[in-house]
Formats: C-alpha cells, sequence, structure tokens
C-alpha cells in the first residue's frame, strides 16, 4: 500500500503541475478547438473519457453518500486523473492498510456477507448430494 500512496500522491503532484502549465500558458477554448480539429485529439479526449468513465464506475460503486458520489464523479469529469489520484490517494490513507476496505469501500460488509452466505448454500449443497 506504501508504493500505492507514493505513485497516488506523484499523480497528485503531477496532475497539478500540468495543469497550472496548461490553465497559465494556454488558452482552454482556444487549444481546445484545435484538439477537437484533429483526429487523433478527439481519439485522445474519447480515450479519456472512457477511463474517466470507468474509473467513476468504481468510485459509484465503493461510495453509498449520494452526494460524494456526485462531487466525486464530477470532480474525474472535469479535473480528470487530478481528482482521481487525489480520490485514490485519500482513501488508501483511510482503508488503513485494509485492501478490501480500499477496493470495496463502503459495500465492504455487503460484498463479505453475501460471499459467505454463497459459500454456506454452495456447502449446504454439497452437503445434501
Amino acid at each position: 500500500m506504501k508504493a500505492a500512496k507514493t505513485i497516488s500522491f506523484m499523480g497528485i503532484g503531477a496532475m497539478s503541475a500540468v495543469l497550472l502549465f496548461g490553465f497559465t500558458q494556454g488558452s482552454f477554448f482556444e487549444d481546445g478547438g484545435k484538439l477537437l480539429e484533429n483526429p487523433w485529439g478527439i481519439v485522445s479526449l474519447v480515450d479519456l473519457y472512457v477511463g474517466f468513465t470507468l474509473f467513476s464506475m468504481w468510485i459509484a460503486f465503493r461510495e453509498k453518500n449520494i452526494l460524494l458520489l456526485v462531487v466525486w464523479i464530477l470532480a474525474m469529469m472535469i479535473l480528470g486523473f487530478f481528482a482521481g489520484a487525489l480520490y485514490v490517494f485519500i482513501h488508501l490513507v483511510l482503508s488503513k492498510g485494509d485492501v478490501l476496505q480500499f477496493f470495496l469501500g463502503d459495500r465492504k460488509k455487503e460484498v463479505l456477507r453475501k460471499e459467505r452466505n454463497a459459500r454456506k448454500r454452495s456447502e449446504d449443497y454439497e452437503w445434501k448430494k
């Protein structure tokens, strides 16, 4: 988990730097227009938003709090993987080394309960044979 924290923290730093660079040295709308004129610019944006959407699906699975869910998904769509790296870093810290807590979030107990019930049903079925 230490390596994951380091990588996510580096992601926060890298994204902060490039966002600052982009907003201070470029023109969001002018440069964005040029990006949309280039076929590979379009490919890159579609690729990026597919990644944002897939990552947001994991956030949606983990979070039971609707307000937090909406805020994080909006942050992903607006700030990209700056928000993704921040989300990962925060939840790595909050999980305190518990890998299942990190990946499953608020759904950990629910998932483990369902897994235990499925195993019990399977054992009961095998015993009845």
